[in-house]
């Protein structure tokens, strides 16, 4: 066997290691757009055979590589209403979902109004982050949050995650500030994948100033919610449910600058970012 297809081999028995290391935690992150992930994967599978399968007296060079221009489709804002209005209240689920990482009781279920806004301030050590919620496009989502905040499950918790390059979002709402935490129940995606007709991996950008639930596969919405301070494609599987004040994109403007631990682009904020309270009204 020659040192390059020994090598590609590894190379590929590492790469399935890491597929398969990756956690629950994982699973709640925002991903970048899921077709650009696919085919970086493609790249790096299709790369690793070809190393694998040159001989090890052959060698690359800079003359025998070709660029090729590949068209960049255009992504589309996220519309931030309804294409249809909802009945005035709906009945919400919220089914029993692992342990709770703190103590919070189930919101209620019927008669939820799907008309108005909530506002719920986020109060940390960086600067207030105002939020106001839309039960228009999102009342189950809205419905819990509000709950949330009422019973301080957000108060004294980290916003564990912060991205800084393909998507732009601070990650919040997990009490244990691993990223893996919730409430011990779980509830369903509203808006916009609930208009959907069929799943989409159609990217869609989420605009600066919006707010998003992040989740871990469909239907599994908890407490863990997403702040975009910038545009950020994503596919349309995280339920838009409100949007950041002026105010409190200042604050996320300045905990960006900040950066990310250790200069990554994605990982826990450089600078601490804790909700001391979340307030409502």
């Amino acid at each position: 066997m020659t040192d390059n297809r020994k090598r590609g081999e590894d190379a590929l028995a590492q790469l399935d290691r890491e597929l398969k290391s990756r956690d629950r935690a994982e699973k709640f992150r925002p991903a970048k757009v899921g077709a650009a992930a696919a085919a970086a994967i493609l790249v790096i599978v299709g790369g690793i055979w070809f190393l694998s399968s040159r001989d090890s007296d052959e060698e690359i060079t800079a003359s025998e590589e070709t660029t090729t221009s590949v068209e960049t489709p255009t992504v589309e804002p996220l519309a931030l209403t309804r294409a249809t209005a909802l009945p005035e209240t709906v009945t919400c689920e919220y089914p029993e979902a692992g342990d709770a990482s703190r103590e919070v009781s189930t919101p209620a279920t019927d008669d939820v109004p799907t008309t108005g806004t909530v506002n719920v301030t986020l109060n940390t050590g960086q600067g207030p982050i105002g939020m106001e919620l839309d039960r228009t496009v999102a009342p189950c989502t809205v419905n819990a949050i509000e709950h949330f905040a009422a019973e301080s499950y957000y108060d004294d918790t980290v916003c564990h995650r912060l991205t800084t390059s393909g998507i732009f979002v601070l990650q919040c709402g997990d009490p244990s500030g691993t990223g893996a935490g919730g409430p011990g129940f779980q509830f369903a995606n509203e808006y916009p994948t609930d208009e959907l007709t069929e799943p989409s991996a159609t990217p869609v950008i989420y605009p600066r100033g919006s707010i998003a639930m992040a989740n871990a596969g469909p239907d599994t919405n908890g407490s863990q919610f997403f702040l975009n301070y910038q545009d950020s494609p994503l596919a349309p599987d995280y339920t838009y449910f409100g949007q950041i004040s002026e105010e409190g994109l200042a604050t996320l403007d300045q905990i960006a600058a900040t950066g990310v631990e250790g200069g990554a682009a994605d990982g826990a904020p450089a600078e601490e970012v804790r909700i001391e309270t979340a307030a409502l009204g």
